[in-house]
């Protein structure tokens, strides 16, 4: 055995405890690089992503090794070219598959190009692999108030918490620091405000737990956040009124209101002055300089590219256009007149509000005291086609009228008659259409694009009827939902958000055969239209605005972000009106209408015009024509404050679905029409210009021209006598001279009415319950003798007070009586004026029980008067302090129910009546007069305080609350708007003890109330002189009386028919010149 070997120290084995990495001072998911000059951007806020992507860090481990990218500097938007849908080029270079680019978006490694945020589903990069061996560390509490923090309060950005959620701060690119936007997420609530990075996605929602503990936090602190530290310079206060998007670096947290994603509350009002100050250099980390940083762009969907803000930057006006939670819900124009009580002030029938009227706020409706009910059909050619078959889908084009849907069928609009029929079959179904233009305006309309349920485009020609052409890969495996027809173009697009541009060949006409170009918008839109050479579509509420080009330097994206109005419901359509080409309108599913600016973006108006949602918009002319669940259509005139309703009719009898107007109509066939289309599978052809009511408008106006006129005087008493009989009024030392003082006026009035209600006690439960259910006969007979006795005991005792008190030399006669159980109205007229009175009628509108029972209602009564028409309503509505809306439903069905006879000759109806009216109904007569006890009361005021106020005489409060004005300013369809009502300055004339003073101490103890009212209707043919009431004990409620002057018209026959002539020579100049503008 050889020798030992020498013993020797066994090695020393150290071993560490495991440590993590350093960790970096930057974002694990980046590292900074040198940049050209040999310096390193600032870490805080330089980062460069390559993928934009994606970008998850878990703070507890390193990142996972990525890809190596070479750039001398960190990419900003100024150096990155921007995304182009099409890939940069049209389809013409990429083929004809679907024109969206699929090449490899890193073509060169030594440039970083842009990643589309849709690699996941593309496959055009691949994310970094993320390493998941290590289980992630549960952060801490963080602290109340963060350890390092500067002169702002918040922690310095050369440090990054390592608490940090990696969901703290969103993607961003790396754009220059004065476009981006430092948001507060609830992982950083009391931590420092993390740089902005690129903003691809948006952040996490707020749970409202976290926004109650920081609401508690605030309360304590004072503060939104980190408890900022005291400097001599006083901190302003947020405003809380509304506000732009320019905000100065690193400010205070405002609370919060800044944990709501993209809902900033700024002012409507433009505000030019604030646009020119937006930085565009690189932030400085300074407490003392404040540069703008403007919120990051919404996440795109459907794979759309990060929005490409324009050249000029607008977004001090593009931003979220949201209203201030105190506001109204909505921003109307300024009022110019009120919707109180008016009078008039001077002999030019001009009327002003009263003083103690609340003025129209912001919620003013649009006026539609003067609308017109005439349906605007064409005296030639069918007025409805009736398509047989249940579809959403059609075109009309000059003579034609196309309807889609598994077949297609179109109609010559001038003779009804079906030209061709095509079946699709079962599985194919067509989903839009749009007539195709033509290089010669003569032929176009003779070729139709219909687009598929499965991405086919056909070409149907109506000469030959037959489909000439059809491309089946226009949207493979898509449904194309919408053909828009622009200039001498087409655009198509499909449910996947891919916009097709179809430009003219050398024919002048868009081509199948030819190539196209491709874009891309968000998916899922609810209303769309072509502005101009843009594309603004709508989504829920956001409305975003794209301008294709085939010229790849004009950006395809105009906002940086969707425009919106919060306080609105979701947009349903979409019009321009040619008379007012900037401004682009959208309605609403809430009934309001949105006005936005096509120079700066902005959000000029929102007007409530009702309260049905808005199923279809459409300018024609200097009109917006809209449609409703109701059936109804509307024409409103915009260029007024507030809008004016130039017309309103029942279009269908089924909700309206689309209005479409076809403004090539006066060309091809000399007319403009609009079409309109119901579920109840109509379509009903309209007259565009309106050219019965337009003539109609020019013959009132120059009504000097063919008329004389005189002036008329009339004095109106309105009275609820609670079954008083006349005798109570003589007998009593208080009243005795109440009928006597109301007649002598000066002048005597020519027309006298007096209009009464519960001139029999409708509180007695056994008369009521017999008019009811119709007792024995022979009781009934004695219950209406009895009723028959009270009506001509007030009508004699009228008789005889007028041949008393008015003088002998102009006599009185009685022109007309009528009664409806407790309601009864007399008129008496001069008997020097009987001789021009012609024409009197009368009618009735029985209320009660649903209209069973006469108990409440309205007598109406129509004369004419030389050549004027007068009509007189005495009503006795619900009562009740909750009935409001049982209130307004009775008077909307007196005022539209047809209870008057139709004039039958259509020269005499446009003499006599207005509105389009055949005098049938109230509104149709040129002078309506309103009274009775309308028992409108006064709304969240208790009795206590209502009396109260009438001691103070502190009238305004009270009539800010009648319920009868507030109806007519929050209530679009109160048919009462169309009344006005002089100045009231006398107390309520509801509810006195009867024989006293002394407003209702019954164990009711009902709150006083302007229960009768006097209101009148006549465009300057009615001033109304004073507006009073009576001191008479009699009843619980006070009589009230109006004087009235009147203007009535005498017609010249030849001078009439001269005018005409001119109107009509007038309306054809103006149709000839619409039509060059067509051209």
């Amino acid at each position: 055995m050889g020798p030992l070997s020498p013993p020797r120290t066994p090695p020393v084995v150290r071993v560490d405890s495991p440590r993590s990495p350093p960790k970096p001072l930057v974002s694990a998911s980046s590292s900074p690089r040198p940049a050209a000059n040999g310096s390193t951007p600032d870490s805080g806020y330089q980062r460069l992503n390559p993928f934009p992507g994606r970008q998850f860090k878990i703070p507890s481990r390193p990142s996972s090794p990525r890809p190596e990218f070479r750039t001398s500097q960190a990419p900003s938007q100024a150096n990155v070219p921007p995304y182009d849908p099409r890939g940069g080029l049209s389809s013409a270079e990429h083929g004809e598959s679907d024109g969206v680019s699929t090449g490899s978006p890193l073509k060169d490694p030594q440039k970083i190009y842009p990643i589309d945020r849709t690699f996941m589903t593309k496959g055009l990069a691949v994310p970094p692999i993320i390493n998941r061996a290590e289980k992630p560390k549960i952060p801490s509490k963080p602290p109340l108030i963060s350890a390092r923090t500067d002169g702002t309060g918040l922690r310095s950005t050369n440090s990054v918490d390592d608490r940090a959620s990696p969901f703290s701060t969103p993607p961003s690119s790396d754009d220059d620091e004065s476009s981006t936007t430092a948001h507060v997420y609830p992982s950083e609530v009391t931590s420092a405000r993390l740089p902005a990075t690129n903003k691809y996605f948006e952040p996490p929602p707020v749970h409202h737990s976290v926004m109650e503990r920081l609401r508690n936090k605030n309360t304590r602190l004072g503060t939104s956040g980190a408890e900022p530290k005291q400097t001599s310079e006083p901190q302003k206060p947020p405003s809380t009124g509304s506000h732009t998007e320019h905000r100065p670096d690193l400010p205070p947290r405002r609370g919060i209101g800044t944990l709501e994603k993209h809902h900033h509350t700024i002012d409507l009002v433009h505000q030019p002055s604030q646009e020119h100050h937006i930085s565009t250099t690189p932030a400085v980390n300074d407490s003392t300089s404040h540069h703008i940083f403007p919120p990051p762009p919404k996440r795109n969907i459907a794979g759309s590219t990060q929005a490409i803000t324009p050249s000029r930057d607008l977004r001090g006006q593009v931003t979220d256009r949201a209203y201030s939670a105190t506001s109204s819900g909505s921003l109307a124009l300024a009022p110019e007149t009120t919707n109180g009580s008016k009078s008039y002030t001077d002999e030019s029938d001009d009327t002003l509000p009263g003083p103690n009227v609340p003025r129209a706020g912001p919620s003013d409706y649009p006026d539609s005291s003067q609308a017109n009910r005439r349906m605007p059909c064409f005296s030639i050619g069918p007025r409805e086609i009736q398509i047989k078959y249940d579809t959403r889908l059609f075109d009309v084009f000059g003579p034609y009228i196309c309807a889609t849907g598994h077949s297609t069928r179109v109609w010559d609009l001038l003779s009804g008659e079906l030209l061709m029929s095509v079946n699709h079959g079962e599985a194919i179904k067509v989903t839009s259409l749009a007539f195709k233009p033509a290089g010669d305006i003569r032929d176009e309309g003779s070729q139709i694009w219909l687009g598929t349920n499965t991405g086919e485009i056909q070409e149907l020609d109506i000469p030959t009827q037959r489909v000439v052409f059809a491309k089946t890969s226009a949207h493979p495996r898509r449904e194309v939902i919408k053909i828009y027809r622009h200039a001498n173009e087409m655009w198509t697009l499909d449910d996947e958000g891919k916009l097709h541009v179809w430009p003219p060949d050398d024919s002048g006409s868009p081509n199948l055969r030819n190539t196209h170009y491709s874009f891309r918008v968000p998916k899922g839109h609810s209303c769309s239209l072509v502005v101009g050479h843009q594309f603004w579509t709508a989504y829920g509420k956001d409305i975003r605005v794209f301008q294709p080009s085939s010229k790849p330097s004009i950006p395809f994206n105009i906002l940086a972000r969707p425009m919106a109005q919060t306080n609105s419901g979701d947009i349903t359509s979409g019009a321009v009106v040619s008379g007012q080409a900037d401004r682009v309108f959208f309605g609403h599913a809430d009934g309001k209408v949105s006005i936005y600016s096509r120079n700066d973006y902005s959000c000029l108006n929102v007007v409530n015009i009702s309260l049905y949602k808005i199923n279809s918009l459409s300018g024609v002319g200097d009109y917006l024509w809209a449609a409703f669940n109701t059936g109804m259509i509307y024409v409103y005139d915009t260029r007024f404050k507030p809008w004016k309703v130039k017309k309103d009719w029942h279009a269908h009898d089924s909700p309206v679905t689309t209005i479409l107007v076809d403004r090539s109509s006066i060309l091809k066939i000399d007319r403009l029409q609009v079409a309109s289309l119901g579920t109840d599978n109509y379509i009903r052809i309209w007259d565009g210009m309106l050219q019965d009511d337009w003539i109609e408008a020019e013959m009132q106006e120059h009504d000097v021209n063919f008329c004389e006129f005189r002036t008329l005087g009339a004095l109106v008493l309105t009275w609820n006598a609670g079954a008083s009989k006349p005798q109570d009024i003589e007998n009593d030392k208080q009243d005795p001279t109440f009928i006597q003082d109301l007649l002598q006026r000066d002048p005597p009035a020519d027309i006298l009415v007096f209009g009464f209600q519960e001139l029999v006690d409708l509180e007695d439960k056994k008369v009521t319950a017999r008019s009811l259910f119709k007792g024995s006969k022979k009781k009934e007979s004695s219950d209406q003798e009895h009723m028959s006795r009270q009506y001509r005991d007030w009508r004699d005792y009228l008789t005889r007070t007028i041949e008393k008190y008015m003088p002998r030399d102009q006599p009185y006669q009685l022109l007309h009586s009528a009664s409806l159980v407790g309601l009864f109205t007399c008129i008496f007229i001069k008997e020097s004026l009987r001789k021009s009175v012609r024409d009197v009628r009368a009618a009735e509108v029985k209320r009660g029980l649903g209209g069973l029972h006469g108990n409440k209602g309205a007598l109406i009564v129509r004369l004419i008067i030389d050549d004027s028409s007068l009509c007189f309503v005495n009503c006795h509505l619900a009562a009740g302090q909750t009935q409001t809306i049982h209130r307004n439903n009775d008077i909307a069905a007196i005022l539209e129910a047809a209870a008057l006879p139709a004039e039958r000759d259509a020269s005499v109806r446009t003499e006599l009546f207005v509105g389009g009216g055949d005098g049938t109904m109230v509104l149709d007569h040129e002078i309506c007069i309103l009274n009775g006890d309308l028992n409108y009361r006064i709304d969240t005021v208790g009795r206590d305080t209502v009396v109260n106020a009438i001691r103070a005489n502190d009238l305004d409060k009270l009539l800010k609350r009648d319920q009868l004005l507030l109806s007519k300013r929050k209530n679009p369809g109160f048919r009462l708007r169309a009344f006005e009502e002089f100045m009231i300055t006398f107390p309520p004339t509801y509810k006195y003890d009867v024989g006293t003073d002394e407003y209702d101490s019954s164990e009711k103890r009902r709150a006083p109330a302007w229960c009768d009212r006097i209101l009148y209707r006549g465009s300057e043919k009615i001033k109304q002189l004073d507006y009073r009431r009576h001191e008479v004990r009699a009843s619980d409620h006070r009589p009230v009386s109006g004087s009235f002057r009147l203007r009535v018209k005498t017609i010249i026959p030849e001078k009439h028919s001269r005018v005409w002539e001119r109107s009509k020579n007038r309306f054809e100049e103006v149709k000839q010149r619409t039509a060059v503008e067509a051209k």
